[in-house]
């Protein structure tokens, strides 16, 4: 008798009317309403940009015990373009990947003397999307570093992986059968070109991880830890997957 795991993600794959060929890369974007593209494309009306507005005050308000601000260190906000593209990048002191939440912490920790604020934390979302925010329309670069190949390796067997009760894996929706349809709906790519990104499900600004953890949980799956190296590796592979697209931060998605 088949293992009922195997017998939900038949189900599953049964009902999703997968594409002939396998499609170039392709942002959420483009999948969206009109009405919703236009939410991302006009800064005056994509709720998103509070977060940012909280950023640049956040970005110039001193704290810790040496009242230093990341504008102490940084200067002006602008001089963290082409930043946000390169990351996940690896970390010195940690001896492994981090991505953009997490160095914006370690940098509170070590030059503010403050606390690392928690995972989905609005203010640590909201310099997130500020510092994302200069590289909108850069190109995804994930640095050529040779430190990071075993993690991304890692990061794309844990993509390719399947896990959970449903016994599916991040690559049979968003490589194999996207562009199909589930339930009516249509399966992204899942590219992570926009984080973080406004959902309108959420009502409310998320990370990546968030994201991650979501579908982690769809496929009845125990979701990765926030801050975990396996969170960072899979990062790091999704980051070499969007590799050349467009940074959109801060992106609308449904």
């Amino acid at each position: 008798m088949r293992r009922l795991p195997t017998l939900l993600a038949a189900v599953v794959l049964a009902a999703c009317a997968a594409p002939t060929a396998k499609a170039p890369q392709r942002s959420g974007f483009q999948d969206m309403s009109a009405s919703t593209q236009a939410l991302q494309r006009d800064d005056t009306a994509n709720p998103a940009m509070l977060w940012v507005e909280d950023g640049r005050q956040l970005w110039t308000r001193a704290a810790g015990p040496q009242s230093k601000s990341c504008s102490s260190c940084h200067g002006d906000v602008a001089t963290m373009k082409g930043v946000a593209v390169r990351y996940p990048a690896f970390d010195d002191t940690l001896r492994r990947p981090v991505n953009l939440g997490t160095r914006i912490n370690l940098c509170r920790q070590r030059h503010q003397q403050l606390p690392a604020w928690p995972a989905e934390h609005q203010e640590l979302l909201s310099l997130e999307a500020l510092v994302g925010l200069q590289s909108r329309g850069l190109p995804i670069a994930p640095p050529r570093d040779a430190r990071l190949e075993p993690f991304r390796t890692r990061g794309e067997a844990l993509f390719q992986q399947r896990i959970g009760q449903v016994d599916l894996s991040c690559a049979q929706c968003h490589e194999q059968r996207a562009g199909g349809r589930l339930a009516g709906t249509l399966i992204p790519q899942g590219q992570a070109s926009g984080y973080p990104i406004y959902r309108l499900e959420w009502q409310a600004l998320g990370s990546l991880g968030r994201r991650i953890r979501n579908c982690m949980s769809g496929v009845r799956a125990e979701p990765l830890a926030h801050g975990s190296v396996e969170m960072a590796e899979l990062e790091l592979h999704l980051a070499a997957r969007a590799m050349g697209m467009p940074m959109e931060t801060p992106a609308v998605r449904p």
